[in-house]
């Protein structure tokens, strides 16, 4: 028997709000969470912005011990998975039994701010300097242990590890267990901290991060000036449940998930596939699996990087993958324009949006789209949100090492 699987509850933290719902009413006003770097002096390095997380206090929430012994990524993950879990009315006894309770919540790169600071330590001190929580801290995997425990969640935990693809496939890794049999709810999204020195040297060293120091200007997905992506930050944790089992708690329902793609471009290690064969295979197979009519009126939250190559590429990927005329009525948004590349929370991110979409009707903008790329012909929803009443959306997300991830969501309908 397959299962129909619903989003129940929603947790975010994001540059733009510290809430879900916050998150959602900043990306409708087009409102951007990018600025200069606070976090580290940015003198010597070739880029000066990013979309950091304002106003989280860990040591307020988990206390100075508990903190300290938790990577950032780890605390954002937990904050966001708390208020998914009472979004979804999840607090209450015997609302889901242990057994059938998972977690799937993944990180691209994890504990890098913990790692990095303990190599220093090292480095200075020999082996005494390392901490004790150093490799609980660091590893990937971690987020969605410290969740499971938090919230004595023992059915399938899966971390899944695929770049910027990483929350996308986390989701729909879970929407497979629940729609097969495996679990009745799954806390699925993912988890990012990564505004550090290491991690910003890197990410511009291989080319992918704007070098435009102008924070109002860095991100414009689609605009023919694009130069680079914008690195963000935070976590987004979605509650995917059993149909039946959501209601007989008699919970309100966000979407419906109804499909899922899941290939490899098989290409280049950073670079997408300039043919745009992998991402369009991973559209056709969440289509297939989902039975969409893009003629019954379709939003699609692009991956829409900022960079030359992932914009025009997913572009090409979008017609190969519904035809011309499809591609050209759908209504699409990079809400990264906001956000900046939360690389493994960006995903999740992106498809609570999707998911809005479909509950409210507001597509949310592209921001700072001025000039029009030859490239990218479709409607990105240029800097300014749209009412529409749509029936389907599909989150689309590629990451490096060529992995790409795709959700098809429905308006719900009992």
């Amino acid at each position: 028997m397959l299962h129909r699987v619903v989003i129940t509850g929603m947790g975010a933290i994001t540059p733009v709000g510290n809430s879900a719902p916050s998150t959602w009413e900043a990306l409708k006003e087009g409102r951007s969470g990018i600025g200069k770097i606070t976090r580290f002096d940015t003198n010597g390095y070739k880029v000066s912005v990013a979309a950091e997380v304002k106003g989280f206090e860990g040591e307020a929430y988990f206390g100075r011990a508990e903190a300290r012994r938790l990577d950032l990524n780890v605390q954002y993950a937990l904050v966001a998975s708390d208020e998914a879990v009472s979004d979804a009315n999840l607090e209450n006894p015997g609302a889901v039994d242990p057994e059938r309770f998972g977690v799937y919540v993944g990180s691209g790169v994890g504990g890098i701010g913990t790692y990095t600071e303990n190599a220093y330590r090292v480095r200075d001190k020999g082996s005494h300097g390392a901490s004790p929580f150093l490799i609980p801290a660091m590893i990937a995997n971690m987020a969605a242990g410290s969740i499971s425990i938090r919230h004595h969640a023992q059915g399938p935990t899966l971390p899944v590890v695929t770049a910027c693809a990483t929350s996308t496939n986390t989701i729909g890794e879970a929407f497979r267990a629940i729609h097969f049999g495996y679990a009745d709810v799954i806390l699925a999204g993912g988890t990012e901290a990564c505004i550090i020195p290491t991690a910003i040297a890197g990410f511009t060293n291989c080319k992918a991060l704007t070098t435009n120091p102008d924070p109002t200007t860095a991100c414009r997905p689609f605009d023919a000036e694009r130069n680079g992506f914008v690195m963000g930050e935070g976590a987004c944790v979605l509650v995917l449940e059993d149909l039946d089992h959501a209601l007989a708690r008699h919970v309100k329902i966000y979407a419906e998930v109804v499909g899922y793609g899941n290939t490899a471009d098989a290409y280049h290690i950073t670079s997408p596939d300039p043919d745009a064969g992998g991402i369009s295979r991973a559209i056709r197979l969440a289509i297939d699996e989902a039975s969409l009519d893009p003629a019954e009126g379709l939003y699609i939250n692009a991956h829409g990087t900022s960079t030359k190559l992932n914009d025009s590429s997913e572009t090409l990927g979008i017609k190969k993958a519904l035809g011309e005329e499809a591609a050209h009525a759908a209504h699409i948004s990079s809400t990264k324009s906001m956000t900046g590349h939360m690389i493994g929370a960006t995903g999740a991110t992106e498809a609570m949006a999707s998911a809005l979409v479909l509950h409210e009707g507001v597509i949310p903008p592209t921001i700072n789209y001025v000039t029009p790329d030859p490239m990218c012909d479709l409607d990105y929803t240029p800097n300014t949100a749209v009412e529409a009443e749509v029936e389907w959306a599909l989150s689309t997300s590629l990451g490096f090492g060529g992995h790409n991830a795709v959700l098809a969501l429905r308006r719900f309908e009992r």
